[in-house]
């Protein structure tokens, strides 16, 4: 399933935004103008398909609440909605969702309005009559209630099996100095290594050795890599042998990987991991810009040798990443900030033209999205 065009009332930064979505986007913007909160769109309907542990509720209550999800730019609208478009085969999808408080003193949040169209007959309308007669049904969408989504249960599952990464390598390299249990999804990736253990023996090592080539390309030194497993305890653990003039002198555990390593190779593996939705926040950071300059020729590389393309949102301000000239400018959502909320939108005719004539989306699209006094930090005291 791809989703083709993305609508939100009231979300976060986000007072109106309408914007045609394509298979592989790069979100772009100051800071704290939105983006992350565009990728937590899909995180908040993920969330809320979980089969186990998810829903509606809980989604509001682990971002702190309806008001922190509310737009602030909106006094009057207590409304929050999504709407979303997809394809999925021949079939076009569509799904609505909007929410807000029950009101009068109660703390609920009820569903005003949900909808689900396949090619533009509805099939999912609600409040229905059976909300009407008990309002705490309300309190529950489609998507996490298995009997309601016999029809349409492509759509949970493709919003449930979503993935997000911002892989933290020292997380990865002290997990156990640091302790704690993880956060749902593991999305800063402490649990990488028990996920990596998870995988079947033949698609780890084959998955293992396709990263090595890529990682022997990038880290100067790198010959191999391995995965293996403590015989004392079983904790799974990464190796990598260097050049050396000493044959075994040269192997590594991840905790002696550069953060910029650890970095590339949780990128690597995740690229690999299936063909669900895939939410990328800057995956520049820690790397070289010579190997950042070659993530979107990378991902098209991954997106041919699968048999299923993956779509994929990418967060990032890095000038080295946007330089690079296989980006389609169509892809390139663009977020400024407005007196009313950030605006989202597409490049325009004039921007198109001069990627045409030969710059980059990075030249192109960055001064749009420089904050306008940032040479003045420089006398801030």
């Amino acid at each position: 399933m791809i989703v083709t065009n993305l609508k939100l009332q009231n979300w976060r930064n986000f007072r109106e935004a309408d914007v045609p979505i394509e298979k592989t986007c790069y979100i772009l913007g100051p800071n704290a103008s939105g983006k992350s909160n565009i990728l937590d769109v899909f995180r908040f309907l993920r969330d809320i398909s979980k089969t186990q542990g998810g829903g509606l509720q809980k989604a509001v209550a682990d971002r702190g609440g309806l008001s922190k999800l509310r737009c602030l730019h909106a006094r009057s609208e207590p409304e929050v909605r999504i709407e979303i478009e997809m394809t999925d085969g021949d079939d076009e999808w569509f799904y609505s969702l909007a929410f807000k408080p029950e009101g009068k003193g109660a703390h609920r949040i009820l569903i005003s309005s949900e909808r689900v169209e396949k090619n533009g007959k509805l099939i999912k309308s609600r409040p229905d009559k059976d909300d009407k007669k008990d309002k705490t049904r309300l309190m529950q969408t489609a998507l996490e209630q298995i009997n309601s989504n016999g029809n349409f249960r492509n759509i949970p599952d493709f919003f449930g099996k979503a993935t997000y990464l911002h892989l933290i390598p020292q997380l990865l390299k002290f997990g156990d100095q640091i302790g704690g249990s993880l956060i749902d999804d593991d999305p800063f990736g402490q649990g990488f290594l028990e996920r990596i253990a998870r995988t079947t023996t033949r698609i780890r090592d084959s998955r293992l050795k396709k990263i090595g080539k890529a990682l022997k390309l990038a880290v100067p030194q790198f010959e191999e890599l391995e995965f293996e497993q403590d015989k004392i305890n079983g904790r799974p653990h990464l190796k990598a042998r260097y050049k050396h003039h000493r044959p075994r002198a040269g192997w590594q555990r991840e905790d002696q990987f550069s953060d910029g390593t650890l970095r590339l190779l949780g990128l690597l593996w995740t690229m690999l991991d299936g063909d669900s939705l895939l939410l990328l926040e800057e995956p520049e950071l820690s790397l070289n810009d010579a190997i950042v300059r070659e993530i979107p020729l990378m991902l098209e590389q991954v997106q041919r040798t699968n048999k299923r393309r993956r779509q994929t949102f990418i967060t990032t301000h890095s000038e080295a990443l946007l330089s690079n000239h296989g980006i389609e400018y169509n892809g390139v959502l663009l977020i400024e900030n407005g007196e009313n909320g950030s605006i989202i939108r597409r490049l325009n005719e004039d921007e198109k033209s001069d990627i045409d004539d030969g710059l980059s989306v990075g030249d192109v699209a960055l001064p749009v999205t420089r904050p306008r006094n940032v040479k003045q930090l420089g006398f801030w005291g």
